[in-house]
């Protein structure tokens, strides 16, 4: 007999698909909300808009009392399922995306409120047996996450071209919270009998998203300078950087390796090219061929050729090579640089801006401005959004990088307009978008 799974838990379901990344439907993934939402809990989040919300707009929505919408939004945020993000004196709750999200923060928690072993099979399960779900979080564009450069690599001859925020120092010096909580994709492997013997205790939250995970116990308050000494150690390890894809406001930054990271196990898989900093690794013409830098790089991007004169040297593939650094800081003879690529990555301002243009491309724009799911007049707003933008003529406005740009600021009039009851007193400080009437 085949999985029984309750009604709520398929609206849940759907209501994840709403999203950009997605959450394609399966037996793992219906055992995964199983195990972390109860039925009512899955019920009642399935209802909620993608926008952050007040408690008396999720009391409305669920036809609760205040007290009794701000007892289970706690809960849920205690689970890690839901983030509490303040704007100015107003509390707010969002459901967390799936990833970089409550998959990450369930198995952050160690005080036993999950099952992390069974979690860790699920996830197992659902991540890296199906390829479903990696084609969707990681074939997303703009990508989620990005690989922040070993600062220490970087040449003087390049050190001005270097912004701020492709600087993990930076994203780190800057932050108004940091805190550290477990590493989701090492723990999940050990579980497995899989996970390297790389530190666990190194996944960094930054600003808001540590403020809520440190509010709800999942991660533990650090200063700038604790952190500051994980970035160097886990570079000295030969760690890869990958962050929240975004100029400001960065939410993350795990310290990852290639044996047990997602988004470098994914990438090695899948082949996907959407992951790389301004950079590429360059072997130069003195290479004395010691295979170091070919153990040492995380997504296989450098073989050993012989040249014409019969010696093996180092060979980088420029289109696999994500750029992290590893291999100049391990190479003994110090020839393995890093040149700075002709065209610089397009990095979203903020995630906003990110969610926007991610939404655009998978066609689930409507699902961000009319995300009222409870109500049926939103229902027949979005039918009639998502039909006009499948059209050519829309298809092709939003193809352009300027007039999208001027889209994403209408789009967030728009979604203004249409949630005035969440900004009102208290608008989201949102730098990109001109959110006015």
């Amino acid at each position: 007999m085949g999985h029984v799974t309750a009604k709520s838990f398929y609206d849940l379901q759907k209501r994840l698909e709403k999203v950009p990344q997605g959450a394609p439907e399966s037996e793992a993934l219906f055992k995964i909300l199983e195990t972390l939402f109860t039925e009512e809990e899955a019920d009642l989040v399935s209802k909620l808009p993608i926008r952050p919300i007040t408690v008396k707009k999720a009391a409305k929505i669920w036809g609760k009392s205040v007290s009794g919408a701000r007892k289970i939004l706690n809960r849920l945020a205690d689970k890690g399922l839901m983030m509490d993000i303040r704007f100015k004196n107003t509390q707010t709750y969002i459901l967390a995306p799936t990833m970089a999200g409550f998959f990450e923060f369930s198995l952050m928690r160690t005080d036993g409120k999950f099952n992390r072993k069974v979690l860790s099979e699920l996830y197992y399960q659902y991540i890296n047996k199906d390829e479903r779900f990696l084609h969707e979080i990681f074939g997303l564009n703009p990508a989620i996450a990005r690989p922040l450069i070993h600062e220490d690599t970087i040449q003087p001859k390049d050190q001005s071209f270097v912004l701020d925020y492709e600087r993990a120092t930076h994203a780190v010096k800057t932050a108004s919270c940091v805190t550290v909580g477990t590493c989701y994709c090492r723990h999940k492997m050990e579980h497995k009998g899989k996970a390297c013997d790389n530190p666990q205790e190194v996944c960094l939250s930054l600003n808001g998203v540590a403020k809520s995970l440190l509010r709800h116990g999942i991660a533990k308050e650090i200063s700038k300078k604790e952190a500051l000494e994980i970035l160097d150690d886990c570079m000295k390890r030969g760690l890869v950087q990958i962050g929240d894809n975004v100029q400001e406001n960065v939410g993350w930054i795990c310290n990852c390796c290639s044996c047990c990271c997602e988004a470098l196990l994914a990438y090695k898989r899948l082949g996907y090219v959407r992951l790389s900093t301004n950079f590429y690794a360059d072997p130069g013409e003195d290479c004395t061929g010691c295979n170091i830098c070919v153990k040492r790089c995380p997504v296989d991007a450098i073989k050993m050729k012989k040249d014409r004169d019969g010696r093996l040297k180092a060979e980088v593939d420029m289109k696999r090579c994500i750029g992290c650094g590893v291999c100049s800081r391990f190479c003994p003879v110090k020839t393995m640089t890093m040149e700075k690529r002709d065209e610089r990555a397009f990095v979203p301002k903020d995630s906003f801006e990110r969610f926007v243009l991610s939404a655009i491309d998978r066609g689930k724009l409507q699902n961000l401005i009319f995300d009222d799911y409870h109500l049926w007049t939103n229902e027949l707003f979005r039918r009639f959004l998502g039909i006009m933008l499948k059209l050519p003529p829309a298809k092709q406005l939003l193809a352009n990088r300027q007039l999208r740009s001027r889209f994403i600021n209408k789009a967030a009039h728009i979604y203004y307009m249409f949630n005035k009851d969440f900004f009102k007193g208290s608008k989201p400080d949102y730098s990109h978008p001109e959110l006015k009437k």
